[in-house]
């Protein structure tokens, strides 16, 4: 039988690529000083640094706004 060597997964070096991010609703922000929202939508995703190395933003629908807004990326 012959031994094994230790073989790393092809494609992997070193760093995850892929990172978890939070999006964040951006007019709840704004909306909080009003009172019109009771709070902020936030939804959990994932991201490849190496394609979107920039703060990611995406249009989702927010409960809260009871419409589609820009949801940015907060910092954990």
């Amino acid at each position: 039988m012959a031994k094994r060597k230790n073989v790393r997964a092809k494609g992997k070096k070193g760093k995850d690529v892929r990172v978890r991010v939070i999006l964040e609703c951006n007019s709840c922000l704004r909306n909080s000083v009003n009172k019109r929202s009771t709070g902020i939508s936030r939804y959990i995703t994932q991201k490849n640094q190496h394609n979107t190395p920039n703060p990611l933003e995406l249009r989702k629908f927010c409960p809260y706004c009871y419409k589609h807004t820009i949801h940015g990326e907060i910092n954990k």
